[in-house]
């Protein structure tokens, strides 16, 4: 244990007395090649090292207690271009991909552990080449740029929507994927039998 750093932790709490009254103490023991994480994360959390080891604690149990139920840590990008992450735990109960132009879009739902439903939609991106007269031009005059062609192109995008319940989707979805998810919904998550 000679090569352990021992961190004291100290909590206050408010009471009548003031902050600084006595509660229970909890003694964390980091290695020293770990001294430099937690110092870190001390920096990020702006000194207060508890808070960032509550939340990470949160997390670590939420996504531990999602996957043991049968959830998974989901993360997706959201935004345009490559975006932001974004993170969650839930199951997957539907998902639909409509390519009938060059821009397809890429539709998943995903139940939540709080009942909560997530909405994805992920557009690819899309380009296009018009003549002088704003008419599509295709071929190889378009690849090559041949005339009086102008080019125009947007990057793919993805939405997420956090829905209360499984109607809330009913006009943010392609019918066919209401139907799945809706059908999902109407299944018990545990079905209990007596034999």
């Amino acid at each position: 244990m000679s090569d352990d750093i021992r961190i004291l932790l100290r909590t206050t709490t408010r009471s009548r007395e003031g902050y600084d009254v006595p509660v229970p103490n909890k003694t964390i023991y980091v290695s020293e090649g770990d001294l430099t994480l937690f110092q870190r994360a001390q920096e990020l959390a702006g000194g207060n090292l508890s808070a960032a080891i509550a939340g990470a604690l949160k997390r670590y149990v939420d996504v531990e207690e999602g996957l043991r139920e049968g959830f998974d840590d989901v993360v997706v990008r959201v935004g345009v271009g490559s975006g932001r992450k974004v993170r969650f735990t839930g199951v997957l109960v539907g998902e639909w991909m409509d390519a009938r132009s060059k821009r397809a879009d890429h539709y998943r739902v995903w139940r939540g552990r709080k009942g909560k439903y997530v909405l994805h939609v992920e557009r690819q991106e899309d380009w296009w080449t018009v003549d002088s007269e704003g008419k599509p031009v295709e071929g190889w005059r378009s690849w090559m740029g041949v005339g009086d062609v102008r080019y125009g192109s947007v990057p793919k995008e993805s939405t997420l929507d956090v829905v209360d319940s499984v109607e809330d989707l009913r006009d943010k979805v392609p019918a066919d994927l209401y139907e799945m998810v809706a059908r999902s919904a109407r299944q018990p998550t545990v079905e209990e039998l007596d034999i």
